[in-house]
């Protein structure tokens, strides 16, 4: 029997547990087994925003729900392709559930992609699937960090590489939002190492602001409620929260001196609808990491691409492990509680989730 957790699109909240049964493989399918994978607000922003980019269109369900994506670990429990033998672990995205079946294809010894019609208009980036036995990015001791940042560490040094490319757009400072997502971290570490000059600026909320001043990530940490006494200087905003008043404030205290205004995530689900009046100073953009990420590849090259991400992804393990501990959680209804406590906003941003489904 195959568990999966279905999400209601109307009401984000409110979750189902559906029992499948487990049904013969076609030619070149596998069956993946899913290990483990780690709710995060990065899983949140999948389903704030599953019908704009489709991403409730990876793992379909029947109408009126969705399937949340998550980033994991999975053993093939059962093959028909020959290159893909039973027991091999992968590391990509799965569905909150226990099993997901791939027509493989472009197998190779690090690694396959998943050819499902159903797959085909999303971005590949999604559809690809590390094999662990030949891919340079695994490390046994790693596995719950690669789960709880890997993904989000990579967004944020796209976000860092694409500011640079743009001379940061003239600015001296960085403000993000969401300080304590793990994106932002992300963020703030890779303009730390590839940035120094410019400010990291740091919001968040108030019961938050002890956990992201121990990171040692921000120069500078505030408060949602004082952040009208931001200072003008020359700045860009990298919202990770989704919430439009909090934005607001910041394009208004900021006035002039906001040099651009990018929109990444939405971590504050409930304050992601606003007044709907166009902001003050530059219109806010939205950052699509897999377009960025192409762009990136192409610029430095894939070994040069993968060659700085994973200095910088060492650097920023490294530094986290000090501040964040990992919650192991069993069973699928595990799966969908984390996801709903992370929607509501409760998760503790010193903890990761990782589920074992």
């Amino acid at each position: 029997m195959a568990q999966t957790v279905w999400v209601s699109k109307a009401e984000l909240g409110t979750t189902t547990i559906r029992d499948d049964e487990i049904a013969p493989l076609g030619e070149h399918e596998a069956r993946l087994r899913v290990e483990s994978f780690a709710v995060t607000a990065n899983n949140i922003t999948y389903a704030v925003i599953g019908d704009m980019f489709r991403y409730w269109d990876f793992f379909p369900a029947e109408p009126g729900f969705g399937i949340v994506p998550m980033w994991g670990h999975a053993i093939i429990e059962d093959s028909r392709h020959p290159d893909l033998p039973v027991g091999d672990r992968v590391y990509g995205y799965l569905p909150m559930g226990t099993h997901l079946v791939v027509l493989a294809d472009h197998v190779t010894a690090t690694g396959f992609v998943d050819a499902a019609a159903h797959r085909q208009p999303m971005s590949p980036f999604y559809s690809q699937y590390s094999r662990l036995s030949a891919d340079p990015e695994h490390d046994p001791a790693r596995e719950d960090a690669r789960m709880l940042f890997g993904p989000l560490f990579k967004t944020g040094f796209l976000i860092e590489t694409m500011m640079a490319r743009e001379n940061w757009f003239g600015a001296e400072a960085v403000v993000m939002t969401s300080a304590s997502s793990k994106t932002a971290m992300a963020l703030a570490h890779c303009a730390r190492l590839a940035s120094p000059q410019v400010k990291r600026i740091g919001l968040t909320s108030a019961t938050n602001m002890a956990f992201v001043q121990s990171t040692g990530l921000y120069d500078e940490v505030i408060s949602y409620d004082t952040c009208r006494q931001l200072r003008p200087l020359p700045a860009v905003v990298v919202d990770f929260a989704g919430n439009a008043n909090i934005l607001r404030t910041v394009h208004e205290a900021l006035g002039d001196c906001l040099k651009y205004s990018s929109l990444v995530g939405a971590t504050h689900v409930e304050g992601r609808s606003g007044s709907g009046d166009p902001l003050p100073g530059p219109a806010p953009v939205l950052f699509f990491a897999p377009d960025h990420a192409t762009a990136t590849i192409k610029e430095l090259g894939p070994k040069g691409f993968a060659e700085a991400v994973g200095k910088s992804w060492a650097d920023f393990v490294a530094a986290t492990d000090g501040f964040v501990t990992v919650d192991h959680r069993d069973g699928v209804e595990a799966a969908a509680e984390a996801y709903r406590t992370t929607l509501a906003g409760k998760a503790d941003p010193a903890v990761g989730i990782v589920v074992r489904p």
